[in-house]
């Protein structure tokens, strides 16, 4: 049986600095739980197959997409990016702590390759 243990988010958003590349921090259900921490803009992308769920800890993140007004995310609260929908997450220049539940196949920046893209994600 595998060791279950509690996460400190604190302590694993404290152990890397590097913006927009997610760190893996478990599993559940054929889905990585992510974490990030997010500044200025990202590239557009979408994700064919997968949806994705973000939950901001810290700051305001805003989601741009293609057909509608951009939505604002505040600390708290959580956003469902359906899949197919292009958008592109971004800051107003502050880093925003940033949780992602996302299938394990999920491309980072879907099939947009750019300077962003990770195609490594490590757990810590």
């Amino acid at each position: 049986m595998p060791e279950i243990k509690a996460i400190n988010i604190k302590d694993k958003f404290n152990a890397f600095e590097k913006t927009w590349t997610p760190h893996i921090i478990g599993e559940l259900n054929d889905q990585y739980v992510k974490l990030c921490k997010l500044q200025d803009n990202f590239v557009w992308h979408s994700h064919e197959h997968e949806d994705e769920l973000f939950m901001v800890f810290k700051g305001t993140l805003f989601m741009d997409l293609r057909d509608q007004e951009s939505v604002e995310v505040k600390e708290g609260e959580i956003l469902i990016i359906p899949k197919g929908i292009e958008h592109r997450p971004r800051t107003n220049g502050e880093i925003v702590l940033n949780l992602l539940f996302e299938p394990k196949e999920t491309k980072h920046t879907g099939n947009t390759k750019s300077s962003h893209t990770v195609h490594k994600q490590d757990w810590i």
